[in-house]
C-alpha cells in the first residue's frame, strides 16, 4: 500500500463509521424516550401508514362506544318512564272496571272520573317531562292542531247559539273565547280567530281552516308547547288533537371505513307518548257505557305502551351487544397497532448498548487513524 499525505483514507472510513453509529445511537434514544419505533416517516413508511389507519379506526369505535352507551341510557329512560305509564294505566283499569258497574252512586262515579282524569293528565305529564340530555325522550307530545269530529261543514254552516269555543295559547299564554250568537257560522268563529292572531292571544301562524272533508281545523301553533281547544257546540263535535309526532333515536356504531346506514346504525322509534297519542284523550268515567269504553281503550293503550317497551328493549340489547363487539374490537386493534407502532424496548437497550460500544471503539480508531497519517512525516526529517 503506498504511502500518502493528500488523502488520510483510512480516517475517512473511521469517520463515515461513526457519524453512521451516531446516527443510529440517537435514533435508538429517541425510540427509548418515546416508546415509540416508529417516530417519523423516513423510520417506516409502510408501517407509519398502517399504524394511523388503525388508530383511526380505534379512534372511530372508541367514540361509537360512547354513542351506543348513551343510546343506552335515553332508551333506558324513556323504559323507566313507560314503566311508570303502565302502573298508572293498570290503576285505570281498576277505576274503569269499578265505574262499570251499575251500583255505582253520584258521589262516587264523580271521585272515580276524577281520579280517572288525573291519571290522564299525569300521562301527559309524563310524555312532556321526560328529557334526556336536555332533549325530550318522546318527541312533540303535545298536539298542534284540533279537528272538529263533524265534518261536511261549510264557511256558511250556523253554529249552534249559546255554545263556547275556546283556544288555549300557553306560547302567549292567552286564552281566546268564542260564543256563537243566535246567527253565528263557521265563517264568523274563522274570522274572529284570525283577529285573536293580530291581537297577539293566538301565536302567529294559527288558523282556522276546513280541511278537503269539511272538518274545522285549528292551529298549527308555532309555539314550543302547542295549543289546546275545546268545544261544546254540536255542530262541530267535540276536537280531536292531532297525535305528536315520534322520536327516532340514531346511534351510530361504525368504525370509520363501514358505510351503509345498516352497518353503521342502530335506530329506534320512540312513540309520541300522551293520553291522545294512546287514544284515551276523549274517555272518562261519566256513566256506566263511557267507563266500558274507556275500559277497552285503556287495555289497548296497555298493549300500546307494552310493545313499545319490548321495542325499546331489543334496541337496548342490540346495543349492549354491539358495545361489547367494539370493545373487542379496540382491543385487537389497539394490540396490532401496538406491535406496528411501539418499540421493543429490550431490543432497543440492547442496540444502544452496542451503538455505544461502536461509538468508543469508533473514536478510538479515528484517533488512530489520523495519528498514522503523521508518521509518514518522520521519512522526510
Amino acid at each position: 500500500m503506498a504511502l500518502t499525505v493528500l488523502n488520510n483514507i483510512a480516517s475517512l472510513t473511521a469517520e463515515n463509521a461513526l457519524s453512521n453509529t451516531q446516527m443510529n445511537l440517537q435514533k435508538t434514544l429517541t425510540q427509548l424516550s418515546t416508546g415509540l419505533k416508529i417516530n417519523s416517516g423516513s423510520d417506516d413508511p409502510a408501517g407509519l401508514s398502517i399504524a394511523n389507519g388503525l388508530q383511526a379506526n380505534i379512534a372511530a369505535l372508541t367514540q361509537s362506544q360512547q354513542n351506543a352507551s348513551n343510546g343506552i341510557g335515553m332508551l333506558q329512560t324513556a323504559d323507566g318512564a313507560l314503566s311508570q305509564v303502565t302502573t298508572l294505566l293498570n290503576r285505570a283499569t281498576t277505576l274503569a272496571t269499578e265505574a262499570s258497574t251499575s251500583n255505582v252512586t253520584s258521589t262516587q262515579a264523580t271521585a272515580l272520573n276524577t281520579e280517572f282524569a288525573s291519571i290522564l293528565s299525569e300521562v301527559n305529564q309524563i310524555g312532556n317531562s321526560t328529557n334526556f340530555n336536555g332533549q325530550n325522550v318522546f318527541s312533540s307530545n303535545t298536539p298542534t292542531s284540533f279537528t272538529s269530529t263533524q265534518a261536511s261543514l261549510a264557511t256558511s254552516t250556523q253554529l249552534t247559539s249559546g255554545s263556547v269555543t275556546t283556544i288555549t295559547d300557553s306560547a302567549t299564554g292567552g286564552t281566546f273565547v268564542f260564543k256563537a250568537g243566535a246567527s253565528s257560522t263557521v265563517q264568523d268563529l274563522q274570522n274572529a280567530v284570525t283577529a285573536a292572531v293580530s291581537a297577539g292571544t293566538l301565536s302567529a301562524g294559527t288558523t282556522a281552516t276546513l280541511t278537503g272533508a269539511g272538518a274545522l281545523k285549528i292551529g298549527p301553533n308555532t309555539g314550543t308547547t302547542g295549543i289546546s281547544v275545546s268545544s261544546n257546540d254540536s255542530v262541530l263535535g267535540p276536537m280531536e288533537a292531532a297525535a305528536g309526532t315520534s322520536n327516532t333515536n340514531t346511534v351510530y356504531i361504525g368504525d370509520g371505513t363501514t358505510t351503509g346506514a345498516a352497518n353503521t346504525t342502530i335506530t329506534t322509534t320512540i312513540n309520541s307518548l300522551s293520553a291522545t297519542s294512546l287514544g284515551l284523550n276523549s274517555d272518562n268515567l261519566s256513566s256506566t257505557a263511557a267507563a266500558q269504553t274507556a275500559l277497552a281503550d285503556v287495555t289497548a293503550a296497555i298493549n300500546t305502551v307494552a310493545a313499545q317497551r319490548g321495542t325499546i328493549g331489543a334496541s337496548v340489547n342490540r346495543l349492549t351487544a354491539a358495545s361489547s363487539v367494539m370493545s373487542s374490537q379496540v382491543q385487537n386493534l389497539t394490540s396490532a397497532e401496538n406491535s406496528v407502532q411501539n418499540a421493543d424496548v429490550g431490543k432497543t437497550v440492547a442496540n444502544m448498548t452496542q451503538y455505544n460500544i461502536l461509538q468508543s471503539t469508533g473514536m478510538a480508531a479515528l484517533q488512530q487513524s489520523n495519528q498514522a497519517q503523521q508518521a509518514v512525516l518522520k521519512l522526510v526529517q
